[in-house]
């Protein structure tokens, strides 16, 4: 007997779907592609290794791979041999910015009302700290930067703009920074967001709303660690991927405790499997979904 599609036995039983419905996304990646995979939370070497030996057993493809405790916190030949993998893999490298209110003298940004100051910026030293470490991961051949400070990217914008970084940096805006909705988008993307991700929980209609505002892409959790809530979403990834194209899908998150969190080669081989179940729900319910290819040309990979 031919059986029923779930949401049409749900109507033949009285159940239907609200009727809402948000556009497509007709926006893409330069290479034409909807969405890319990106594995946050990768600190050294050796778990970035592990990580992507892992991606080759799962037949996955992994196009971003960020580091979230901070340059400042990597030596100069962990930073190379990082820049090495990602070269050999044909892969973007984000590095965090170091500095920040939470590594820094601050009282108040350790308590619970001070945690509204996130990971931003304190005075002048601060800001010149942090200018210093991404300009260090820059010489050392990093082309993606997280940053967690609005007026920080704007400077880095601007030395972008002035030839005093190079132009072919990519500037990356961490959801720590707290942002939501269009308007906060599109003042980030003006002054120099290459890729921007709003804070984690936002609802499908909250989403739509940013890539109505913005054309860079958007980053979206599929899952979060038990700190930032621990929810996962790996259903709603094909709806996300229509309606926030061009997307990358931060997968892996539920692995780890909370942000920084120094992940083991093991877990990071974990990681990948939690990308293999996202591919998996995309293979099933929007097969048509087109991802980026490896070592496309706009990616940021390391030089």
């Amino acid at each position: 007997m031919m059986k029923m599609r779930t949401p049409d036995f749900l109507q033949s039983i009285g159940i239907e779907k609200s009727n809402y419905q948000f556009e497509d996304s007709i926006k893409r990646f330069p290479d034409g592609a909807q969405y890319r995979f990106e594995v946050p939370g990768i600190q050294k070497p050796g778990p970035m290794a592990a990580l992507l030996d892992a991606a080759e057993e799962y037949d996955v493809t992994v196009h971003r791979v960020t580091q979230t405790k901070g340059i400042m916190l990597l030596t100069d030949s962990e930073i190379e041999e990082m820049v090495e993998i990602a070269i050999n893999n044909k892969i973007e490298l984000f590095l965090s910015v170091g500095p920040r209110a939470t590594y820094d003298t601050s009282a108040s940004a350790q308590t619970s009302e001070g945690a509204r100051i996130g990971y931003r910026l304190r005075g002048y030293e601060n800001l010149l700290y942090a200018l210093e470490d991404v300009k260090r991961a820059a010489e050392l051949g990093v082309r993606g930067i997280v940053v967690y400070d609005e007026g920080l990217l704007w400077v880095l914008g601007k030395m972008r703009d002035a030839g005093e970084i190079s132009d072919n940096m990519h500037f990356k805006i961490s959801a720590h920074t707290g942002h939501g909705n269009p308007a906060s988008a599109k003042l980030l993307e003006n002054i120099g967001a290459d890729s921007f991700n709003p804070v984690r929980d936002l609802q499908l209609n909250m989403m739509a709303s940013l890539r109505n505002a913005i054309n860079i892409s958007i980053d979206i959790h599929t899952e979060n660690p038990k700190s930032s809530g621990g929810f996962i979403r790996h259903y709603e990834v094909p709806e996300i991927i229509r309606v926030t194209a061009p997307v990358y899908l931060k997968t892996g998150g539920a692995i780890v405790k909370h942000h920084g969190y120094e992940t083991t080669e093991k877990e990071a081989s974990e990681r990948i499997r939690q990308v293999h179940l996202v591919k998996s729900m995309i293979k099933r319910y929007y097969s048509d979904a087109v991802p980026s290819k490896k070592g496309v040309k706009d990616l940021a990979i390391p030089e």
